[in-house]
């Protein structure tokens, strides 16, 4: 195929506008010259998809996230809620224990607690464990093993391996843990 300014004489050989006669080597330098645009093109179309595919997952895996973590603030908020019921329930006297209202509360607290663990909560182990500047936050030291949480003032939580919330705790300091007798 000829280009299309390109015209035949009388010879079947091709001329350009000028009425020059074109040579067979010119004709294939361009041809060489269009190929190889033509494999620049495609490169770049295929670059350009696989842009677009990389792209496409790379939303999805952001939307995913986005979902799973969307209800932080809200589980954040929720949380003292929980806090003030289970300090409730540890503050009820003896004397009211076995009362059917506290077993209610109980229930309850309960209920809360296996709606969050449903959405992803989970409480962090803090008593007895080693301090981690990840999952804890030391309020202070007492005396107690060296580098192990010896008080938990207030639970920490995940949220489906997140940290949303780092336990309140106090670390040991090494010193022996002595309980004067009277």
């Amino acid at each position: 195929m000829l280009p299309k300014e390109a015209k035949e004489n009388e010879n079947n050989e091709p001329e350009n506008e000028s009425g020059e006669i074109e040579s067979p080597t010119g004709l294939e330098e361009e041809l060489a010259a269009e190929k190889q645009k033509a494999a620049e093109y495609l490169t770049n179309w295929q670059r350009a998809q696989a842009d677009f595919i990389n792209y496409k997952r790379r939303t999805e895996e952001e939307r995913a996230e986005f979902n799973s973590y969307a209800n932080a603030n809200l589980v954040l908020a929720i949380l003292p809620v929980l806090d003030d019921l289970e300090r409730a329930l540890e503050a009820i006297p003896a004397k009211y224990k076995k009362n059917d209202w506290v077993e209610g509360v109980r229930l309850v607290a309960h209920k809360f607690k296996t709606i969050l663990e449903g959405q992803g909560v989970k409480p962090i182990k803090a008593m007895g464990e080693a301090f981690d500047p990840n999952y804890h936050e030391a309020l202070r030291q007492d005396k107690g093993k060296e580098g192990m949480v010896v008080e938990e003032y207030q639970k920490g939580y995940l949220l489906h391996d997140k940290l949303i919330r780092p336990a309140r705790v106090v670390v040991g300091n090494g010193e022996a843990d002595t309980k004067e007798e009277e």
